[in-house]
């Protein structure tokens, strides 16, 4: 069965938690959240990949998931004006229903700056088979039709609350390794990439190299989604942490170390490693995002 070719026009507009995708090539965007800054003492429990003993749990980086890909519906949304309040609360109702009828766990972050949008949504699916089977598709209609329901009614709902839309299906890491890395997170960097013509694998490839950089200094490694239909993004990366002074906290090395761990992850120094990303894209997009309490 040729799923991908026939999930937007026929099986995206039953998406649980979306409105109804449009038509292939006419997904819309949306936007990410506010703070709730966790304390200095939390730092310790935050998913880091590092050597450092405060960063010795973090999981498994996201170069070890994608052997095993799960699929994720991302759904951007920008709130009309005055309405943002009310969309949260719209989806807040949504998730909670999604998830105890134990469809799996939603995430959904708030823009502090950068892109357009006002939210993201991270869907688990598992794959389109399995999410648009009828046995799936039963259980989410009977846990969401107190909370607007699916399809048209849902629709409906949304239609005065959102500004813009848009949705991507994405391959990523398998949800155990996503709820990980989002419990003690509290602060977000979603990177989305549009690679050049025949750069994609390029493209991916380095977004593995640089994960292999960071942990090699000690900082984050970013979770990487790949496109598997909808928008334009071939691919987006999370990083996640407990707020914006972790986000921008500089690792303490010795001289020439980030230039050695950018030249064992395939750089040719660590100030090479942007550059050379900016050789394999049409365009990105960045964000900084908060969770949602």
């Amino acid at each position: 069965m040729n799923i991908l070719g026939l999930l937007v026009a026929i099986l995206a507009p039953l998406s649980p938690l979306g409105a109804g995708a449009p038509a292939a090539g006419k997904l819309q965007l949306q936007p990410v959240r506010e703070s709730a800054s966790a304390p200095r003492s939390d730092r310790e429990s935050v998913p880091a990949p590092a050597p450092r003993s405060d960063r010795e749990s973090a999981p498994a980086p996201a170069s070890d998931t994608q052997a095993d890909p799960y699929l994720y519906e991302v759904i951007l949304l920008r709130a009309a004006p005055g309405r943002l309040l009310d969309l949260v609360e719209a989806y807040q109702a949504r998730i909670a229903a999604f998830e105890e009828a134990a469809l799996g766990e939603v995430h959904m972050m708030r823009h502090s700056q950068g892109d357009q949008w006002d939210l993201l949504l991270l869907v688990p699916m598992g794959d389109f088979e399995r999410f648009f089977s009828g046995e799936q598709s039963r259980r989410r209609s009977d846990a969401l039709d107190e909370v607007g329901g699916t399809g048209p009614d849902w629709a409906a709902k949304l239609d005065p609350l959102v500004a813009w839309r848009q949705e991507l299906f994405a391959w990523g890491p398998p949800p155990e390794v996503v709820n990980e890395r989002f419990a003690p997170a509290r602060f977000y960097h979603v990177e989305m990439f549009v690679a050049l013509p025949g750069k994609r694998e390029a493209l991916l490839r380095q977004r593995e190299m640089e994960n292999e950089f960071l942990r090699a200094i000690g900082r984050p490694d970013n979770l990487v989604f790949t496109k598997a239909a909808g928008a334009e993004w071939d691919a987006f990366t999370l990083g996640f942490y407990l707020d914006l002074q972790h986000f921008a906290e500089e690792p303490s090395l010795e001289p020439g170390r980030e230039d050695e761990a950018a030249r064992a992850a395939g750089f040719e120094a660590a100030n090479r490693i942007g550059t050379y990303l900016r050789t394999l894209i049409a365009y990105h997009h960045d964000t900084l995002a908060r969770s949602i309490d």
